[in-house]
């Protein structure tokens, strides 16, 4: 089983309670794009190529460059297309970080090592960065970025978590030979059910990954409110400054509980704790889910509460457990 956030289930049967469970193990904004209601299409036919073209053109107008773009269904999709791009060889993923990367890799037979220095990628067959990186929120600049894919085969660049900091992004030159950008819609966006992310580069590339995903790779529902949402700029800059506020809101709840910020990015924080399974237990018996990591017995991520109840349910929990 891979250890990922979102195992709600799992919590649930271990720790029982009732009441409302508040899932904080994953990234994904709790004050969602306000979506409309759906055409009655939407649902009930096939997604057109015009429909699928609207929704490309609102992604470039939203990622910027020319790069070809392919809807995927959430960046986790375009994941699993990417080791089949090349010939299996040897790959390098900045880490530690969002362990899929590595998962697929390594299920399509490629050698996979984890590297903790940007340096340590080069030569590699195909590199992997996420940035902002996840757990941590390490950022690299740009200039940085664009530079490694001149040191390694292919470069993949995940970019789920930069909606919030658009002046990190690579995406407009994602149309360069060799460099992949992925991005999610789910995570900022709040609609994470609707399954919709996208994988950005050169029209070779992207028209190869066209053709594993086959026909249809989007829904009709995750077509039309990703199209309108991509558009909401009003939306998309009022929700970028509350994640910089409810961050702080969440570093001082976690500072009055003696944990220590260890890093973060606008949709989730990490906090250096006495005891990573201790702190995730005490949390659970709030209702509360957190993330902790196999590879530390100290870091607990906490995504960021959306409405003030589930403010409230946190601060009860954190209180009662610690």
């Amino acid at each position: 089983m891979r250890d990922h956030g979102g195992n709600l289930d799992a919590a649930k049967a271990r720790f029982g309670g009732t009441g409302p469970w508040l899932d904080l193990s994953t990234g994904i904004n709790r004050l969602p794009w306000p979506m409309p209601a759906l055409t009655a299409d939407a649902l009930t036919t096939l997604p057109t190529a015009q429909a699928q073209a609207a929704l490309v053109a609102a992604a470039r107008g939203a990622y910027g460059g020319s790069a070809a773009i392919l809807p995927v269904a959430g960046a986790q999709a375009a994941i699993q297309l990417v080791p089949r791009l090349d010939p299996v060889a040897r790959a390098r993923v900045l880490g530690p970080t969002y362990n899929e990367h590595a998962a697929a890799l390594r299920a399509a037979g490629w050698q996979v090592d984890e590297v903790t220095s940007p340096e340590d990628l080069s030569g590699a067959d195909l590199a992997v960065v996420v940035n902002p990186n996840n757990p941590d929120g390490r950022c690299l600049a740009p200039a940085d970025v664009l530079a490694l894919a001149g040191r390694v085969g292919r470069l993949v660049v995940d970019e789920s978590f930069a909606d919030p900091v658009p002046d990190l992004s690579v995406a407009a030159q994602a149309g360069r030979a060799g460099m992949i950008v992925l991005r999610s819609f789910g995570k900022f966006y709040g609609l994470a059910g609707l399954r919709l992310g996208f994988a950005l580069g050169a029209k070779a590339d992207i028209d190869r990954m066209a053709a594993m995903a086959g026909p249809w790779a989007v829904s009709g529902p995750a077509i039309q409110a990703g199209t309108a949402a991509l558009q909401d700029r009003g939306w998309q800059a009022a929700t970028a400054a509350r994640l910089v506020q409810d961050g702080q809101r969440l570093d001082a709840l976690a500072a009055a509980a003696g944990w220590r910020l260890a890093g973060g990015a606008h949709l989730f924080r990490l906090y250096d704790t006495p005891s990573a399974a201790a702190a995730q237990d005490g949390l659970a018996r709030g209702r509360i889910w957190s993330r902790i990591f196999p590879w530390s017995d100290r870091l607990v991520r906490l995504g960021l509460p959306g409405p003030q109840a589930e403010w409230d349910q946190l601060e009860r929990a954190m209180t009662d457990a610690l």
